[in-house]
């Protein structure tokens, strides 16, 4: 029989350490362009779709104002970003790069594949990976909402 309440049995410790190792993968990757994890998320959205409201880069990396604010000021502090009101709707804040931020795109180009390798996957693996790790957030953010209905 298992000690369910072991360390080493715990789902959520295995998501967090390994959270934090991946991130430290991207350490060195990112220092290269010298960007944070979190300045790098900001930029992908970006790079996928550029000038976004902030509510919407929020929205999309599932941070709220107080956190995502500081970041996108030091990325404007840098020049890789610029934020503005939306002249239709004063309360919007919409996030642009610089040509500088969309520059260091191409910079950025093989991060994934060197984060594929450093991690031993393969496309496929990875794709499964995200898929799997996509389903536990659906289930987790759904049993979370059932039970703040419930209490």
């Amino acid at each position: 029989m298992t000690d369910n309440l072991l360390l080493d049995e715990q789902a959520c410790f295995a998501l967090y350490a390994a959270s934090r190792a991946v991130t430290e993968v991207y350490r060195p990757l990112l220092a290269e362009l010298d960007v944070t994890y979190p300045q790098y998320l900001v930029l992908l959205v970006l790079w996928e779709r550029d000038a976004r409201p902030v509510k919407e880069i929020g929205g999309m990396l599932q941070l709220d104002y107080g956190t995502i604010s500081p970041l996108l000021k030091r990325l404007e502090t840098r020049g890789l970003v610029t934020r503005k009101r939306d002249a239709d709707d004063e309360r919007t804040v919409v996030v642009s790069l610089t040509p500088e931020g969309a520059a260091l795109r191409a910079r950025a180009v093989d991060i994934p594949e060197a984060i594929g390798c450093a991690l031993g996957l393969d496309d496929d693996s990875r794709v499964a990976l995200v898929k799997t790790l996509r389903a536990i957030t659906r289930s987790a953010r759904g049993s979370t909402t059932e039970g703040d209905t419930n209490a």
